[in-house]
């Protein structure tokens, strides 16, 4: 990896990390409204801000009450959907329907966190997942104008590159 990947990598995993505590409290909870995940919609631009995004998950996620099951469990959500979505963008190319698809995907594995949620806090599974992915959704769907145009001005592509 080259340094300038590292180094944005590195970066893009420190403003993950400050975005989730600065509201930390809404990101830990079955209904996460955390802001951070708008960074997801790094990898419609390049796959290797993957290692930014899951190591931004990783840190963010030592600071979480549920301990160990956050890291196993919202880091391995992140990394499945991830990888997912770097699949899909081999078949599609247009952004827009790429983030689309990066809203839907970490929307629908959002089952993943509400499975450690029902285990560690015994919520109920199948209306957890339902406010987590509606809560997940939002936060994408806002977060996708932002970032396409933020891609406008500095290239997200070029930048790791």
């Amino acid at each position: 990896m080259k340094i300038k990947t590292l180094t944005i990598n590195a970066i893009v995993a420190a403003l993950y990390v400050v975005v989730t505590l600065v509201v930390a409290p809404f990101g830990f909870t079955n209904i996460q409204f955390r802001l951070s995940e708008m960074f997801n919609h790094l990898i419609v631009f390049d796959k290797k801000y993957f290692f930014g995004i899951v190591v931004g998950v990783l840190i963010a996620n030592f600071f979480s009450p549920l301990g160990w099951y956050d890291l196993v469990f919202g880091v391995g959500q992140s990394a499945i959907s991830l990888l997912i979505v770097i699949l899909l963008s081999k078949y599609v190319k247009n952004v827009k329907i790429r983030m689309v698809l990066t809203t839907l995907v970490f929307s629908a594995t959002m089952f993943i966190i509400a499975w450690e949620l029902a285990l560690v806090a015994s919520l109920p599974f199948f209306y957890t997942w339902l406010t987590l992915a509606i809560s997940e959704c939002i936060v994408l769907a806002v977060g996708a104008p932002i970032m396409y145009y933020i891609n406008k001005r500095i290239d997200f592509k070029k930048i790791i590159n």
